[in-house]
């Protein structure tokens, strides 16, 4: 029998820790129990919600699976429940199961509404998974790619697809449809020790230039009303001798990033000082690790040795998602904002550690003067990324049960997205969304870092810019484009040239814009706000063959000719005749910017 476990990721460089864990921890209890004899094979297929549904529905079909499993996400559902309902025309012996959290906390209306799929498993999957599979052999199993013929037509599996059913009522964790169709929901599995739990990844085949996601913990000790982890309390940790040793093998091969999905990273000090550390001292100058903490818990010992870690070793995501204390205590989250403060700006002055700081429009008590106060407060915390998000009330979530009383309005389909509250209207969010636009393409680009930070003076307040700047787009009929990089640049320009009236001060932002331009890379079309540099032509190849035969500024690029040089790097001259020179072999590791020398008085432009 095949068993076949589907996840449909939001992009081609994410990947489904979920469904790899599945696989390896039933894979052992059948080995265990010699269920090989029955002939159950599990495979894995992971595809994303941009290839057609054809494509997809074609590859499954090739598989011949007698089972299927989707792995069910806010992102995805739309597309899973679209898959299956075709999957079950084309091979209607094959059987459907759910898993996920998106179908875990309304499985009875999932059953009721997708008559195709079978049955859902609830929370946590592993056992359950391992248990539906031993019922399935102890049942008797058809043989590999029985769930239909070429034409499509029932086999001998169809046949014997409730074989298993008299032992379902003896499963916890799932919800599930007899053969009269009626729907019954076991009760919930018990919670499994993480130590029990295989590492995922047998190789690292597949898994080239694609996030690799890893947990050391389940659970999150908080009540955050909008989400589902509150719902699990039990913190669990993995044993830190297994977390170093799967570290280990991602360090050993190298790999370019490592998520951690722990809800809380840091709320056990001692478990996150363990790791912090441990990739400090194996640090293999390639690997970064990603981590989602809670700012204010940190204190001066695991700050200090946050402070030693090579740039760009590690990231942080930090949830502030509002400024308001009365939104904070609405929503049930415990967080110290002035310590939360002082902590992202200490980890700010190490300059080694990207910070990625959250924010939530559309939480209780939070009107549009009150978001733009919260918008200000996180931006003035200077972190390398703000992600402006929007509430979305998830099933199961407090978030659900207090939606009337909070007057929340929000979308019929996934993620159900907030569209209007008590204290913020349709309108105004729109205009969040625009201010969120703006704040994607000029902040979190980390494209015009010089510039943004410049023009920021010519207005009240950050949120004021962004949303000043989305107006400009609207006005010019700008906003339902998709603009390329340097579009971006030009559009820019257009605003500042719109909104500043001293002609010398928007010759220095012609010159901001510039230095923002090159430092990620040597365009070769020029945007129209460039200097002509024309008159320094001769002077900068000169500069370069001179660096070609004996390298004082450019480290590592001994050995090239000019030629190649300057293919390598780029000299801008700027309106005061400073030159800037940007060295692209050697970036910064946090920024991904090239390395600039600046050299002044090479010439100055009338």
């Amino acid at each position: 029998m095949k068993v076949f476990l589907a996840a449909v990721n939001a992009k081609y460089i994410h990947s489904n820790l979920g469904i790899y864990s599945l696989r390896r921890y039933a894979k052992r209890c059948l080995e265990q129990e010699d269920a090989d004899s029955f002939g159950i094979r599990i495979e894995l297929g992971e595809y994303t919600i941009n290839q057609t549904e054809e494509s997809i529905l074609r590859d499954i079909y090739r598989r011949r699976p007698d089972i299927v499993g989707f792995s069910c996400y806010i992102w995805n559902i739309v597309h899973v429940k679209a898959l299956a309902r075709d999957l079950k025309k084309v091979l209607p012996g094959t059987r459907i199961w759910l898993g996920g959290p998106e179908v875990s906390y309304n499985a009875r209306g999932v059953l009721e509404e997708l008559t195709e799929a079978e049955l859902v498993m609830m929370g946590e999957g592993e056992r359950t998974f391992a248990g539906l599979l031993r019922a399935e052999g102890g049942a008797g199993a058809a043989q590999p790619g029985g769930g239909a013929q070429e034409n499509g037509s029932e086999t001998a599996q169809g046949e014997k697809q409730l074989r298993s059913a008299c032992r379902l009522p003896g499963i916890p964790g799932i919800a599930w449809r007899d053969d009269e169709g009626g729907i019954t929901v076991n009760g919930p599995a018990p919670l499994l020790s993480l130590d029990e739990l295989l590492f995922p990844y047998e190789s690292l085949e597949g898994f080239e230039n694609r996030i690799l996601y890893y947990e050391s913990s389940r659970g999150c000790p908080f009540a955050c009303s909008y989400c589902l982890s509150s719902l699990d309390k039990t913190v669990r940790f993995r044993s830190i001798s297994l977390v170093k040793e799967e570290l280990s093998f991602f360090l050993n091969h190298r790999v370019s990033q490592v998520k951690f999905v722990d809800r809380t990273f840091n709320c056990q000090k001692s478990h996150a000082l363990a790791i912090w550390r441990f990739i400090s001292e194996h640090d293999n100058g390639i690997t970064n690790f990603h981590f989602e903490i809670a700012a204010d818990l940190l204190d001066e010992e695991m700050l200090s040795v946050l402070r030693g870690m090579r740039p760009g070793l590690i990231q942080l995501e930090i949830g502030v998602q509002s400024t308001n204390p009365d939104t904070i205590r609405a929503i049930r989250r415990q967080t110290d904002l002035q310590r939360l403060a002082a902590n992202v700006a200490c980890i700010r002055r190490f300059q080694n550690i990207h910070q990625h700081l959250d924010l939530i429009a559309g939480l209780p008590f939070e009107d549009f003067r009150r978001f733009k106060k919260s918008f200000n407060d996180v931006y003035r915390m200077e972190p390398e990324q703000l992600q402006l998000g929007f509430l979305k009330v998830l099933k199961g979530s407090a978030m659900e049960n207090e939606a009337s009383c909070c007057g929340l309005v929000f979308r019929s389909q996934p993620p159900y997205e907030v569209l209007a509250t008590r204290w913020l209207d349709y309108g105004e969010l729109l205009r969040l969304k625009g201010v969120e636009e703006m704040l994607e393409a000029y902040y979190n680009s980390g494209q015009f870092g010089n510039t943004m930070r410049a023009l920021l003076g010519e207005f009240a307040d950050p949120f004021s810019m962004y949303e000043s700047l989305y107006a400009y787009y609207e006005r010019e009929g700008l906003n339902a484009v998709s603009h390329s990089r340097l579009a971006r640049y030009e559009i820019l320009f257009r605003f500042i040239e719109a909104h500043v009236s001293d002609s010398q001060s928007i010759e220095e932002y012609r010159d901001r814009l510039t230095e923002d331009l090159y430092l990620r890379e040597n365009v070769k079309s020029r945007p129209f706000f460039l200097r002509d540099q024309t008159p320094y032509k001769d002077a900068v190849r000169a500069f370069f063959r001179e660096e070609a035969g004996s390298p004082r500024y450019l480290p590592g690029y001994e050995g090239y000719t000019a030629r190649q040089v300057i293919k390598m790097a780029h000299m801008e001259i700027l309106g005061d005749g400073t030159a800037l020179l940007f060295d692209y072999k050697n970036r910064d590791a946090r920024s991904g910017n090239a390395g600039v020398t600046r050299f002044a008085d090479v010439g100055k432009q009338g």
